[in-house]
């Protein structure tokens, strides 16, 4: 049977976007559907202009620390709109990238929704469109529950990069990574930050000196953390949002806005037209195997909407793999282990491989860990008590490095070159013959003892 495509991609995202360029490139005739901006939740509402904001909230501490080494005091006041302005044409810019780098490759975009008729034949804008493979790629979106009265006042991530006034007070509930970025950044361009969490201790499933160093860090800059508290209802004030808050007593904070970041995301599968497939799904995400295949033979799906791994770098090597086994001849499926992580708090964490727990949970007695906890030299002129936290979570019998765990400037940054060695199955005699770049952070990762 002859089809208008031989691949079509529902979504615009980093995985799809992915997917159908590496597709393109061996020669199949590719098209994408995307109803809204190019470049998914990344780089629209999430790693990019967040980034963008993590690197604004930096300022003045650096020009704090400038006055340690000689500088003059300086006075300075952040712009809110300006800054935000900045960071949305920046995601404008990058939305021309992507389409450009879709005509390049010769994809079709189509800019409407994408809705299934048959396996193979899709409503696309009104227009029957059919394909001999179709990838879904539609990602997520973050949900608000319906049983806290007055949720309707609050904000997601979302809207968080859209705010047209920096709030003086603000009430983030969630301990997830989302939540202390967001809390960072607000905490660092001068705001007030409440952060609600259910349990005792941020950051749930990281390592626990990473997420006990963090903690610690976020309330010595001043966020106020609540632990073991739930929201009970929020109110809508002249004066600002009023919140209850219970922790065995309830109390009441005014604050000016509440953002939402522990109420998770759900797989954009509304309104797609599943029924009318065989494509399954599992706790409302898209069910597939290792190859990224569904139930009906000619669906493939990868990113968000499945529900494995929420992270772009994951989505686009998903997509990759279908492109390469599917198109290019070279049968391979995404690898979900060693795979790092960063969180861009305020210090910055980064993790790759097995936490403690579950090394010892796999391994027992067995491990044993080398940490080290310091104040780094750029500091000390500066006089600030920030402090670094290096981690390996290491296999006595074998000696391989299970997993690496930073808290501090750069975590990212260095975290991404030890993923390469963990990855490898390097031993800690591997790290140790090492040489150490000297003075830096990252020599502290080859000389723990």
């Amino acid at each position: 049977m002859s089809y208008d495509y031989d691949l079509f991609v529902i979504g615009g995202g980093s995985g799809g976007i992915a997917t159908a360029r590496r597709a393109a490139g061996y020669g199949a005739k590719v098209a994408v559907a995307e109803f809204n901006r190019l470049g998914g939740t990344c780089v629209n509402r999430g790693c990019i202009p967040k980034k963008l904001m993590v690197y604004s909230s930096h300022f003045p501490g650096m020009m704090q620390d400038a006055v340690g080494y000689g500088w003059s005091e300086v006075e300075s006041t952040l712009d809110w709109p300006k800054m935000i302005t900045a960071v949305n044409n920046e995601v404008e810019r990058l939305n021309g990238v992507y389409q450009r780098m879709l005509d390049n490759a010769k994809v079709d975009v189509f800019e409407a929704y994408a809705k299934f008729l048959d396996p193979h034949t899709l409503d696309v804008g009104g227009e029957k469109v059919t394909a001999d493979k179709i990838l879904i790629a539609v990602g997520g979106h973050p949900i608000k529950p319906d049983s806290i009265p007055g949720i309707e006042h609050t904000i997601t991530s979302d809207e968080f990069f859209h705010l047209p006034e920096q709030p003086k007070r603000m009430l983030i509930i969630g301990g997830g990574y989302i939540g202390c970025e967001f809390a960072c950044i607000l905490n660092g361009m001068g705001t007030e930050v409440m952060q609600v969490i259910r349990g005792d201790m941020l950051l749930k499933g990281f390592d626990g000196d990473l997420r006990s160093t963090i903690q610690e860090e976020m309330q010595r800059k001043g966020i106020r953390l609540l632990t073991k508290s739930t929201i009970s209802h929020i109110e809508k004030t002249d004066s600002g949002l009023k919140v209850g808050v219970n922790n065995n007593s309830e109390e009441i904070i005014l604050t000016d806005a509440v953002g939402l970041a522990a109420t998770g995301r759900k797989p954009n599968l509304d309104a797609l037209g599943l029924e009318n497939t065989g494509v399954e799904t599992d706790n409302g995400a898209i069910a597939v195997d290792e190859y990224s295949s569904t139930a009906e033979e000619n669906i493939f799906a990868v990113g968000d909407c499945i529900a494995r791994m929420e992270l772009t770098p994951v989505a686009i090597n998903e997509g990759r793999a279908f492109a390469d086994t599917h198109f290019g001849g070279q049968s391979r499926q995404m690898s979900y282990e060693n795979i790092p992580t960063a969180i861009f708090t305020s210090p910055e964490a980064a993790s790759v491989g097995l936490t403690e727990a579950e090394a010892r949970k796999r391994c027992g007695d067995a491990v044993k860990i080398y940490r080290t906890k310091f104040r780094p030299m750029y500091y000390t002129l500066a006089e600030r008590s920030e402090k670094t936290m290096m981690k390996l979570v290491v296999d006595c019998n074998s000696d391989r490095v299970l997993g690496a765990h930073m808290v501090g400037d750069h975590a990212a940054e260095i975290i991404q070159g030890v993923a390469i060695a963990v990855k490898m199955g390097a031993t800690k005699a591997d790290f140790d013959a090492t040489i150490g770049i000297h003075p830096t952070i990252a020599e502290e990762f080859v000389t723990l003892r």
